[in-house]
């Protein structure tokens, strides 16, 4: 589909708001917790009744969850679709339906989008609430908005101004202060080929919520081991990433087991394919996005009701591999989606930077600041990659989602399955020690 037709239509269906280009003051603070939840977003539910109220999130474990085994439970396993979208019908739900999935919906016949009654199942931790209303006022973003200052421990922007703030509070979503996990990504190739691409053990740190390190400028740290396939048991990975990219720019080493030595690594990062899914998308792909904003000009085109993917626990946790993976897409059968309102920011390549990606459009959460869905245009403005994020919040850990996420190339008919954790589990910690983030240990991890 070209991108001028999308661009149009998107912005003529858009729902204003009053938020997007809200002043930031005393009047905002208290709007924290009363209109606005203490995220930002709308307290009230809309007028049909599709989107309800948001009345604290979902902070109790529902009766089938065993405590404590990192894995969580469906608390909605027993609702059925409100309704099924499909080609046949696609038209009537246009204006609910992002570019992306309609163009799944077109290529593939089997596709479906299973529409769920919706539960605003977001709660975080109070901490991240009262560091959220603390950001407001002293939060800016700097060089063009690719850098943050002034914030720490919350989402710094809950009521955005601009496409790089909206940006900046995906980048600084809470997951915890630190989580590990083993998980897996697959490959599915146009013919229905299943390949594992990587497993690793993947451990990540978050310092902007680590209350010692609020004066620091790193807000995330990711070490991957990778345990298999055999081609690839005992390299090493490790991304640490900056509140001030334009300056310092991402820092990342990696281990190769046949050259015996950690490496600089500086071009892991933008169009750069990624060796997580064996290059079958880049790394500033995974999790959605991630890695610094230089490259593009982000613009908060405004907020919208849409379909997006929600409560997911059938997909990221109770669901078999092999129930999951099908040819062509992920099974319709263990993805929901529910009717939610999600902030629409549109990244368009700066005229002196380089990017295969010419113009991408990100939907961003109200309740949680998680990209949910995402599309990914070439130099021709043709539609590349989409991506589905699967949230589901955790009642436990009060994390509103894992990473959990499949990225689709419509050119090549093939998809990509990221941080698979179906049959594995995750665990929520503590601050982790610098040591662990260190080259040299990552040296030591990856002797096989």
């Amino acid at each position: 589909m070209k991108l001028k037709k999308f661009v149009v239509c998107a912005l003529l269906c858009l729902a204003p708001t009053h938020m997007v280009l809200a002043a930031t003051g005393v009047d905002d603070v208290k709007a924290l917790g009363t209109t606005l939840t203490p995220m930002g977003a709308e307290m009230a539910g809309n007028k049909d009744g599709t989107i309800p109220a948001w009345t604290g999130g979902l902070r109790d474990a529902p009766a089938c969850h065993e405590q404590g085994s990192g894995r969580l439970c469906d608390p909605f396993a027993d609702e059925k679709p409100l309704l099924s979208i499909t080609a046949e019908n696609m038209a009537e739900y246009a204006d609910r339906l992002s570019e992306g999935q309609k163009a799944l919906l077109k290529t593939y016949p089997s596709y479906r989008i299973d529409v769920y009654p919706s539960h605003r199942s977001v709660a975080l931790p109070q901490s991240v609430y009262e560091n959220t209303a603390k950001n407001v006022g002293r939060a800016q973003t700097t060089d063009g908005g690719v850098g943050l200052v002034g914030a720490h421990g919350g989402a710094p922007f809950p009521i955005p101004k601009d496409g790089f703030e909206v940006m900046w509070n995906h980048l600084t979503r809470y997951l915890g202060q630190s989580r590990a996990a083993t998980s897996d990504t697959y490959n599915v190739d146009a013919a229905g080929n299943t390949m594992l691409a990587v497993r690793t053990r993947l451990v990540e740190d978050f310092p902007y919520y680590d209350p010692d390190k609020a004066e620091g400028d790193v807000f995330w740290r990711m070490r991957h081991n990778y345990i298999a396939p055999p081609r690839q048991a005992g390299w090493g990975l490790i991304i640490i990433d900056p509140l001030s990219p334009a300056i310092k720019g991402r820092r990342a080493w990696q281990y190769l087991p046949g050259q015996r030595r950690v490496r600089l690594a500086p071009d892991l990062a933008f169009d750069t394919p990624a060796t997580q899914n064996a290059g079958a998308a880049f790394f500033d792909d995974i999790f959605m996005f991630n890695g610094s904003m230089e490259r593009y000009d982000f613009e908060l085109i405004g907020k919208k009701e849409m379909y997006v993917p929600y409560n997911n626990y059938k997909y990221v946790w109770t669901a078999s591999v092999a129930d999951l993976l099908q040819p062509n897409h992920i099974n319709p059968d263990v993805m929901r989606w529910e009717m939610h309102r999600v902030w629409v920011v549109e990244a368009s390549l700066k005229s002196n930077a380089r990017h295969a990606y010419a113009k991408r459009r990100f939907y961003v959460d109200e309740d949680s600041w998680f990209v949910l869905l995402n599309e990914s245009y070439d130099a021709r403005g043709e539609l590349w990659r989409t991506a589905v994020q699967g949230l589901a919040p955790n009642y436990e850990a009060l994390v509103p989602s894992t990473t959990t996420h499949v990225i689709y190339d419509l050119n090549k008919g093939s998809y990509t399955q990221v941080s698979t954790v179906n049959e594995q589990k995750i665990e929520y910690g503590g601050p982790q020690g610098d040591r662990v983030f260190a080259p040299d240990a990552l040296a030591g991890a990856g002797v096989r």
